[in-house]
C-alpha cells in the first residue's frame, strides 16, 4: 500500500482542514454557552423605595407607619398598665407562700449576672419571711443546659435551705412557667421575679394562668443588655397577647407534681 506524498500542497490543505476544524469547535462552544440557561438568569433587581410623589400620597405613607408603629406597641402597652399597680420592689411585697423566679440564661454552667440578680431578690424574700418556698423555672431541653439546677445551686449558696427549693425543668418560655406553675405544681398565688423590662409581661401572663401574682422588678443598669431585653419585649408582647387571650397549652405538661405542696408542708412548724 501506497503512502501518501508529503507535498506542501497537503501540508496546506491538511492545515486548512484543521483550522476549519477548530473554528467550528469554538464556533459550537461558543454556541453551547449561549445555550446554557443558567447563563440567562439574572437576580432581579430591587429598586429603592421611595415616597410617593403626591402630597395625598405621602401623608397615607406617613399615616400608615404610624399605624403600624401603634399596633407594635400596643401589646406591651397593654401589659404594663394592667400590671403597673401589682409591680414594686422586695420591700413592696405583699407575704406569699411562693416566690417564682425566671431563668435568664446561664453562662460556663453559672447563672448570668441578670439571673443572678433575680435569684438574690428571691434569697431577700425567702430571708425576709415573706415567701416560704421558691420555684425555680428555666430551660432543661438538652442535658448539658440545666437553668433549674443551676438555679437551686446558687440559691442553696445563698441560704435558702434546699427542701424549700422545687425545680420546673419545663419552663421554655413565660408562658409555659406560668400555666406549668399553676396546673403542675398547683400555685394560686406567688410573687414573681424578673428584670422591670420583663416583670409587666410575666405578671400579665400568670394572672391570664389563672395566678394571683405580684411582681418583683430587679433594678438593673441600663446597660447594652437591659436595652436589648426592653426591645425584645416589643416582640414577645406580641405573642403574650396571643397567649392571654387563646390560652394554648405548654410545649410539655406533664403529670402533676407536689414538690410545691410537700416543701410548704416541710415549712410548718
Amino acid at each position: 500500500m501506497r503512502r501518501a506524498r508529503d507535498t506542501p500542497g497537503a501540508r496546506a490543505e491538511s492545515g486548512a482542514r484543521a483550522a476549519s476544524g477548530a473554528r467550528a469547535a469554538s464556533e459550537g462552544g461558543a454556541n453551547a454557552k449561549k445555550h446554557r440557561p443558567w447563563r440567562r438568569l439574572r437576580l432581579p433587581r430591587f429598586s429603592a423605595l421611595r415616597l410617593p410623589r403626591s402630597r395625598r400620597g405621602r401623608r397615607l405613607a406617613v399615616q400608615g407607619l404610624m399605624a403600624l408603629c401603634v399596633l407594635a406597641l400596643l401589646p406591651a402597652t397593654w401589659m404594663r398598665l394592667g400590671a403597673d399597680a401589682r409591680v414594686g420592689t422586695t420591700a413592696d411585697a405583699p407575704a406569699r407562700e411562693v416566690a417564682m423566679v425566671f431563668g435568664a440564661g446561664l453562662w460556663k454552667g453559672r447563672p448570668t449576672p441578670y439571673l443572678a440578680h433575680r435569684l438574690d431578690a428571691a434569697a431577700e424574700l425567702y430571708r425576709s419571711g415573706k415567701v416560704k418556698v421558691v420555684l425555680v423555672t428555666g430551660d432543661n431541653s438538652r442535658v448539658e443546659y440545666d437553668e433549674p439546677d443551676a438555679m437551686r445551686t446558687y440559691l442553696t449558696e445563698r441560704g435558702v435551705p434546699d427542701d424549700r427549693i422545687v425545680s420546673d425543668y419545663a419552663g421554655f418560655d413565660s408562658w409555659d412557667s406560668c400555666v406549668r406553675a399553676k396546673k403542675i405544681f398547683g400555685v394560686d398565688r406567688a410573687v414573681l421575679v424578673s428584670q422591670g423590662f420583663h416583670i409587666h409581661r410575666a405578671t400579665t401572663l400568670c394572672r391570664s394562668a389563672g395566678i394571683d401574682a405580684y411582681g418583683v422588678a430587679v433594678d438593673e443598669p441600663r446597660d447594652a443588655t437591659w436595652y436589648y431585653g426592653g426591645t425584645r419585649e416589643l416582640a414577645a408582647s406580641g405573642k403574650a397577647a396571643l397567649d392571654a387571650l387563646f390560652r394554648p397549652d405548654p410545649r410539655f405538661l406533664g403529670p402533676q407534681e407536689a414538690g410545691v405542696t410537700e416543701a410548704l408542708a416541710s415549712a410548718t412548724p
